[in-house]
């Protein structure tokens, strides 16, 4: 409470927000996931909001979506001499690199579009880098009409993800293809 008393006494509200919101999230509880999505998204632009280190946007990025959906293992592969090379994630260890079009990740690259697998036993090249891993969720990021890196969510479960998180993830990775990160 010092801190905000502190802060509102300069006028600043826009600058307690972004340093309360810096420390944690607030996600609803006993909500649909949506409505998860919807009150994660303004948060994750408040914490982007004026940090100009890419790659800090990102981890914390992945670690806003790790603690708010507790999934197994989510994390960017960067783009790098026509591979896919780990960068930052939350889970367990991980491939560190991925050849193009070669499990979810590569195939999603090489069509830069968004792939659901809702088992990943039945993909056809499936990498598995962990076993615990049933179902999953690429995404592409794009930066100047190119694939520059991807964005993988793996799950415990079978069939987690949906067209729900398609849609919300799209918004994160479009905003993560615009900050200066390369």
């Amino acid at each position: 409470m010092a801190i905000q008393t502190n802060l509102l006494s300069t006028g600043s509200i826009h600058s307690y927000i972004r340093i309360v919101m810096a420390e944690e999230l607030t996600i609803p509880e006993g909500v649909s996931k949506e409505e998860i999505y919807k009150a994660l998204y303004p948060q994750i632009l408040a914490l982007v909001e004026g940090e100009t280190d890419g790659i800090a946007n990102i981890a914390n990025i992945i670690a806003a979506l790790k603690e708010s959906f507790r999934w197994w293992w989510v994390g960017v592969y960067f783009v790098k001499s026509n591979e896919l090379v780990l960068g930052p994630f939350q889970g367990p260890v991980a491939c560190t690199r991925i050849a193009k079009g070669k499990g979810v990740c590569g195939t999603s690259w090489d069509r830069a579009q968004t792939i659901i697998v809702d088992d990943v036993d039945t993909f056809p090249g499936h990498i598995a880098c962990s076993s615990a891993s049933r179902s999953e969720i690429v995404l592409p990021i794009v930066k100047n009409n190119e694939v520059v890196a991807v964005l993988d969510v793996d799950s415990e479960y079978l069939a987690h993800f949906d067209g729900t998180d398609q849609l919300y993830l799209e918004k994160i990775t479009d905003l993560i293809g615009k900050m200066n990160w390369l």
